[in-house]
């Protein structure tokens, strides 16, 4: 999610907002207090190589797909993506207009009748969408220490565009740290700690493999359409430790049914967004934000064949994805 078009709505959230009543607190203490980003020297080249462009999406392969496959014994799809339309949650200037085209009436006796729509919106940042690396940027730097200037056009990223994501089919994990809580949603600000996943995955009986999709369940979802202007206002999420040891277990992505995965604001108050940068900057972890988690959890499905495919958009920051769980 976009940064810049977020710091006015930051600077209004309670974290207390919605949580005291649920006996969760979100306080200042749970931050990783002084986090900074870490400097060039220290981040590249990445644990993949200089030339590596793709990140964690190394790890899936043949075989992880085949064992992914194999948790499908009912075959039945559930939907893990968001509709698209003017009534989502946005941030900023962004927005989705659809307009149709009526009906053209084509000259055959057959009279075939063709209907066709326009759509304004930015496609890689709206509804459920999966962050591409150019998305976010330490200084001037993108994933891999690649200077974005140096890969940027007006028409977009000569590199790491999301249309080099390609379907992603692996174990997905929900780890469901409301039902943890025993809270249909947690508290904005609550930042998830190392602890509260521990938890979460030792309740479940679960465990995260290499190469998986890891997906956390807050609640804040069920504010999606009923309550959009709290829904953007802040959220619970991981924070700064929570989200390091999620990537020390190498997932290729880290999805959440809020808006920006991580907590918002951040209880430390001079980090914006720092696990963007962590995820998609120094590591290489594609981030997949405003997933539809409520099925899954409500019928406590906590591993699944993931499947998701991101639009081919060349040099995009982003897409709107429609992820599925098959079981």
């Amino acid at each position: 999610m976009k940064t810049l078009s977020r710091r006015g709505l930051f600077g209004a959230a309670c974290l207390a907002c919605g949580g005291a009543h649920l006996g969760l607190r979100a306080t200042p203490a749970q931050a990783q207090a002084g986090w900074s980003p870490p400097p060039s020297s220290q981040r590249c080249p990445s644990r993949f190589g200089p030339q590596d462009r793709r990140g964690y999406m190394n790890l899936l392969d043949n075989e992880k797909r085949q064992a992914a496959a194999r948790l499908i014994r009912q075959g039945t799809v559930i939907e893990l993506g968001r509709k698209l339309e003017p009534t989502m949650p946005f941030f900023g200037t962004r927005r989705f207009d659809m307009h149709l085209k009526r009906t053209f009436m084509n000259p055959q006796p057959n009279r075939r009748g063709s209907n066709e729509e326009i759509v304004i919106t930015e496609i890689g940042q709206v509804g459920t969408q999966l962050d591409a690396f150019p998305h976010q940027t330490i200084g001037e730097e993108v994933y891999n220490c690649v200077k974005y200037e140096d890969i940027a056009t007006r028409s977009g990223f000569r590199e790491m565009g999301v249309d080099g994501v390609g379907t992603v089919f692996t174990r997905g994990v929900l780890i469901d740290v409301a039902g943890l809580k025993g809270q249909r949603t947690l508290p904005m600000g609550y930042e998830i700690t190392v602890d509260d996943l521990q938890q979460a995955l030792s309740r479940q009986n679960t465990r995260i493999e290499r190469a998986d999709a890891v997906v956390i369940n807050t609640g804040w979802g069920h504010l999606w359409g009923t309550d959009n202007a709290q829904y953007v206002r802040g959220c619970p999420g991981i924070g700064i430790a929570a989200a390091e040891w999620i990537i020390r277990q190498e997932p290729v992505l880290i999805g959440s049914d809020n808006w920006p995965v991580e907590v918002a604001p951040n209880p430390d108050p001079n980090a914006s967004l720092p696990v963007h940068q962590i995820a998609l900057v120094v590591h290489g972890v594609h981030l997949l934000e405003n997933m539809k988690l409520d099925e899954l959890a409500e019928r406590r499905i906590y591993e699944f064949c993931f499947i998701m495919q991101p639009l081919k958009i060349v040099g995009g920051t982003g897409s709107t994805v429609a992820p599925s769980a098959m079981i």
